[in-house]
């Protein structure tokens, strides 16, 4: 068996293209243009390269973004007050803290403060709160842009048994939340779990978010299974891959989201997404 390639990038383009059409319809009519504010702690370079990214996509919607680059050395309450400035900014629609954080500072003590309707990247505990009660509002991105991908592909998710292999805040635990919404079988694993080659042997549907690069072997992977992988790793020749094998498990599967060009392109997608839900739930 050799698998579809599930392309992320493709359907990412196509989202972004049906929301600039929304959002020129709109600001010809008058209508301000939705504004998403990004905060950037530190110079971490990948950081940095996300958070391009995100400005990029927001130019190509029509979007006004509003980058704020604060130095390593930023206090907590600092943070505080710039949020809190934001919060009630009426041109601003979705208020994003990228991460990872300095060590020093509280992540959810920072999330926490995020007003829940611009919170679009999902995180504040409100929303996480509303996914787990099965009224979900804005959703995490990386989870809901891997829905949003296999939905894309008609794959139909129903009473699939799907293992999830990564229980970070960020990917693994919305996941298993979402999975379970759309009607799987959910198993959550992670890189110590033991056994974890029977439980991946077993799985329709495999999503791999636990950061290293190549660790999970195509000869695991159950014949016809789906397989996403969320990992980005670089490896010490400058090659970018997953957390899965992929040439092995594209011999295995029925589906799977290359690295890179699957999952990434559909976590901006999604913050995209988003930040139109919030602009009009404010208009």
């Amino acid at each position: 068996m050799i698998a579809k390639v599930i392309d992320g990038k493709y359907v990412s383009e196509v989202i972004k293209q049906k929301i600039a059409k929304q959002v020129f319809r709109n600001v010809n009519s008058g209508k301000r243009a939705p504004g998403l504010a990004m905060i950037l702690i530190g110079h971490d370079p990948v950081s940095e390269i996300y958070v391009a990214n995100k400005k990029k996509a927001c130019e190509q919607v029509g979007f006004i973004s509003f980058l704020y680059i604060l130095p390593v050395a930023t206090t907590e309450s600092e943070i505080f007050q710039l949020i809190e400035t934001l919060n009630n900014d009426n041109r601003v629609d979705g208020i994003l803290i990228q991460l990872p954080l300095p060590n020093e500072l509280k992540k959810l003590s920072i999330l926490e403060h995020i007003a829940p309707d611009k919170d679009v990247d999902g995180f504040h505990p409100y929303n996480i709160g509303c996914l787990c009660q099965r009224s979900p509002t804005l959703r995490p991105c990386t989870s809901r842009g891997i829905i949003t991908l296999l939905e894309w592909y008609n794959i139909d998710m129903f009473v699939l048994h799907a293992v999830v292999v990564g229980a970070s805040n960020i990917v693994g635990r919305p996941m298993t939340m979402e999975l379970l919404l759309a009607g799987c079988t959910v198993s959550i694993t992670h890189r110590f779990t033991q056994n974890l080659k029977v439980y991946i042997e077993h799985a329709d549907l495999l999503i791999v978010a636990v950061g290293m690069a190549n660790f999970i072997p195509g000869s695991w992977i159950k014949r016809g299974a789906i397989v996403v992988d969320v990992g980005i790793n670089r490896l010490s020749n400058g090659n970018i891959v997953g957390d899965v094998h992929f040439s092995s498990a594209y011999e295995r599967a029925a589906y799977i989201t290359p690295v890179p060009g699957g999952v990434g392109p559909m976590t901006v997608a999604t913050l995209i997404q988003n930040t139109l839900q919030a602009y009009y739930n404010h208009l």
